[in-house]
């Protein structure tokens, strides 16, 4: 009788407190990410499981959302040694260092290039969503034989679990097949959707959470409901508002992202100025160098040139005065044989040096006339080097006048009956079959959306499965290996499960 009394004061409260009207409303950014990090803190401790390929994707988003757009030269190696990003018992579970993961992390982080905060946190979620502990509430319950199961409430329906596996459930009923829901003490009642199949009933260990269970319930029928029916005029209102309000967030990003490829242009560009005006010095200062080389071959040359006309005028002299003492000698006369024999010696002397220090006089002419043609050539040289150092300080003087012009760019609501003095709740089966092909059309263009992400995390998988170390598998971990190799997912188990017929599942239900 208590328990009937407190489960009227129950549905009263709960009945208070059904809203008439749906109000979509559009969370905030601080709201979005409290949940986010919720979740990222369930995985994170453990509480929903999450497989290794899987934590390294939802890390590589985490990190995008708080780092935002990966740049290597800022993200370096190491910056994400002070972050928890993965399960402990992931890290433990293979021989590889923090160097190792972060590395991996970091490949994926670099594909996210271009999402928004929220957008990162947005991709978190729907890939958590589909962990197959994501969002189902456990309750210890039993079979008319006793049996001790696990009953996971969600927002797909109620699945019966083994108390050692909570991954895969050994059956389930969706909420489009389900009529209504009650409880009278500790004895819960299910009533499916065709009338001609017989309750199931299980116990629970306290009355309490039997309202807890009927709660959820309530809860995620009501949801499951207004996902499934047509919008109202303001929630209409309110999504063309989300639309606009996406589309001018994406215009402002695309904005953003021009801003910043013009930016990274200008600054090309810059660097390429500058490395053309140092390019440009260096050719001046070769320039200059030359110059000064040539400046002193000039000069040395010159100088040369001067000692050899000196020499030349010299011999020049000495040649005259060789004449001269020869048209003495001859003016001379010696009357004497041998004094004349002498003299035709001396003069034979003379004429032969005289005719040496002629040719050598030629030389000396000659090498002089080299010289001054070789300095003609050397100022040649200087004025060329001279006209090619204008040209480069006009280059130059361009160069920095196009460098300083640069300037940088700116960065309807089920319905509650009592009945025999217990809570009850019955849902509409108006149009439970309508819902019942809107369901699977979601799951079908679902996993076509996942397939791509599905490689990725098999690829990863491969990649790092040669350095796990079996002996520190959990249960868990070995579960999650079966239902993969079995091909079994969160969504195409309760699938299989859900293709069994409603009395079929209600009697394996009373046999386990």
């Amino acid at each position: 009788m208590a328990g009937a009394i407190a489960s009227r004061m129950s549905f009263s409260s709960l009945k208070r407190k059904q809203p008439k009207t749906f109000t979509v409303r559009i969370a905030t950014m601080d709201a979005e990410m409290e949940f986010s990090c919720e979740v990222k803190k369930q995985i994170l401790d453990e509480k929903i499981y999450c497989p290794p390929e899987a934590s390294v994707l939802l890390a590589s988003y985490a990190v995008q959302a708080k780092y935002g757009d990966y740049d290597p030269n800022v993200h370096k190696r190491g910056f994400l040694a002070q972050e928890e990003l993965l399960p402990k018992r992931v890290i433990n579970l293979y021989q590889m260092t923090p160097e190792m993961w972060e590395e991996r992390i970091t490949a994926w982080y670099a594909e996210h290039r271009g999402r928004a905060r929220d957008e990162a946190e947005m991709e978190y979620l729907k890939i958590a969503q589909d962990l197959e502990m994501y969002g189902v509430n456990y309750f210890a319950i039993k079979n008319k034989k006793g049996t001790e199961l696990l009953l996971g409430v969600d927002a797909l329906g109620l699945h019966i679990y083994d108390p050692d596996n909570r991954l895969t459930p050994k059956i389930s009923f969706p909420w489009n097949e389900i009529r209504n829901i009650s409880y009278s003490d500790k004895e819960f009642t299910i009533k499916p959707l065709d009338k001609k199949i017989d309750v199931f009933k299980f116990n629970s260990s306290k009355l309490r959470v039997n309202k807890l269970i009927l709660q959820l319930c309530i809860g995620n029928h009501d949801l499951f409901m207004r996902r499934r029916k047509a919008d109202s005029l303001e929630v209409q209102q309110m999504k063309a508002q989300a639309r606009e309000e996406k589309a001018r967030k994406q215009m402002e990003r695309q904005r953003l992202a021009r801003e910043k490829q013009m930016r990274e242009e200008a600054e090309r560009t810059r660097d390429e100025l500058e490395r053309r005006l140092m390019q440009l010095k260096e050719e001046a200062t070769m320039a200059n160098e030359a110059l000064m080389r040539s400046e002193e071959t000039a000069d040395l040359l010159a100088e040369k040139a001067q000692i050899t006309e000196e020499e030349a005028k010299l011999l020049a002299q000495k040649a005259a005065e060789a004449e001269q003492e020869m048209q003495r000698i001859k003016a001379t006369a010696i009357r004497t044989e041998e004094e004349k024999r002498l003299m035709e010696q001396k003069v034979l002397e003379a004429e032969m040096l005289a005719l040496k220090m002629a040719e050598e006089s030629e030389r000396r002419a000659k090498e002089a006339d080299q010289l001054k043609q070789d300095l003609q050539e050397a100022r040649e040289s200087e004025r060329r080097a001279k006209q090619k150092l204008l040209e480069i300080t006009s280059k130059s003087s361009y160069t920095q006048s196009m460098n300083s012009s640069t300037t940088p760019l700116p960065t309807d609501l089920p319905s509650f009956n009592l009945i025999n003095e217990s809570l009850s709740f019955d849902f509409k089966d108006t149009d439970m079959k309508r819902l019942s092909m809107e369901i699977e059309k979601e799951k079908v263009e679902y996993m076509e959306k996942s397939k791509h992400l599905q490689e990725q995390l098999n690829e990863l998988k491969t990649e790092i499965e040669a350095l796990k170390l079996k002996e520190r598998e959990t249960a868990l971990d070995i579960l999650h290996s079966e239902n993969t190799s079995r091909g079994n997912s969160k969504h195409n188990t309760i699938k299989k499960l859900t293709l069994q017929s409603t009395k079929s599942r209600v009697a394996f239900f009373e046999e386990l």
